[in-house]
C-alpha cells in the first residue's frame, strides 16, 4: 500500500473513473501548482475495480459541473483540520459552456472564435450534448485539455 501524506486542509478528487485522472489534473492545472498534489491512478476501488484519485493541499476554486462533464461518478471531499467537512457528490450538468469544441466544422462556433461554444445535455443515459448552434452531438468526459 502507497502512503500518501495526509491533507489538512484542501480536496480529494475521488471515484474518477481509472485513466481519466491525468486530463482533470491537467485542466486543473495542477501540474504547475505552487502547493503539493497527487495523483494516484488505478487505485484498488471495491466499487469499480480501479480508480484515480487526486489530493490537493489547498482549497482551490473548482467549477465542480465540469468535473461532472468529465466524470458524473466523481465525489470531491472536502478536507478541513485534517478531517472530511464536506462530500460533494457530482452529476452530469444540463450545459457546458468553453469545456469542448464543436466537432462539426460548418459550426459557427468553428469559424467564430469569439462565439462560446456551448452544449446542453440531451439524453443523460448516454452521456449525449448537442451544441447549441448546429445541433452536433458530443458524449461527456471526451475532450482534450
Amino acid at each position: 500500500m502507497i502512503n500518501i501524506a495526509e491533507i489538512k486542509n484542501g480536496l480529494v478528487i475521488d471515484h474518477i473513473h481509472a485513466g481519466l485522472g491525468w486530463k482533470v489534473f491537467k485542466w486543473l492545472k495542477l501540474d504547475s501548482a505552487a502547493f503539493t498534489t497527487a495523483l494516484i491512478m488505478n487505485a484498488n476501488s471495491k466499487k469499480s475495480g480501479k480508480k484515480d484519485i487526486i489530493k490537493i493541499d489547498s482549497v482551490i476554486n473548482i467549477d465542480y459541473s465540469i468535473l461532472g462533464f468529465i466524470d458524473s461518478n466523481i465525489t470531491v471531499n472536502v478536507i478541513q483540520n485534517g478531517q472530511i467537512a464536506r462530500k460533494i457528490v457530482l452529476s452530469l450538468p444540463d450545459k457546458v459552456e468553453s469545456v469542448i469544441r464543436c466537432k462539426n466544422p460548418r459550426c459557427i462556433t468553428t469559424t467564430e472564435t469569439y462565439i462560446t461554444p456551448q452544449f446542453r445535455l440531451t439524453n443523460p443515459e448516454k452521456r449525449e450534448y448537442r451544441c447549441l448552434y448546429c445541433d452536433a452531438a458530443h458524449t461527456a468526459g471526451n475532450f482534450e485539455v
